[in-house]
């Protein structure tokens, strides 16, 4: 079985072991120990991985942990139809800032494309000056 020292995790993730030691201290790692040594296995490499990018992507640590619990436990379909609440929100959430990014993307092309067309303008003016 494949196991992950701290350091090795920090270095592939471009994090500081400090803010795993944080992750397990809030219980969303739980790895093994030898003496004062952490072990990681897959499953804690893939947990680290998903919370990383859950908060690339706006999701809060209660929330994280929360979808990490439905997700461990055995899922009644109450837990079901929460956990799908829980997505069916956060994916409105990230459609409405997707939404709003393309547009400041297109009057940010706007305003470029009118900067580049003002500065050849002047190039073209000054070039027929004597």
């Amino acid at each position: 079985m494949e196991t992950f020292k701290i350091s090795e995790l920090a270095r592939e993730f471009d994090i500081t072991t400090r803010s795993i030691r944080f992750y397990e201290d809030v219980g969303l790692l739980q790895p093994e120990r030898q003496g004062n040594t952490r072990i990681y296995q897959r499953r804690d490499k893939i947990r680290l991985k998903l919370i990383l990018r859950g908060k690339r992507l706006g999701f809060s640590l209660a929330e994280i942990r929360e979808l990490f619990d439905l997700y461990d436990t055995n899922q009644s379909s109450s837990q079901l139809n929460k956990m799908l609440n829980i997505i069916d929100t956060k994916q409105e959430v990230l459609q409405r800032q997707l939404e709003d990014i393309n547009v400041v993307m297109t009057e940010l092309q706007i305003a470029r494309d009118k900067c580049l067309q003002a500065l050849n303008t002047q190039v073209a003016n000054n070039q027929h000056k004597p």
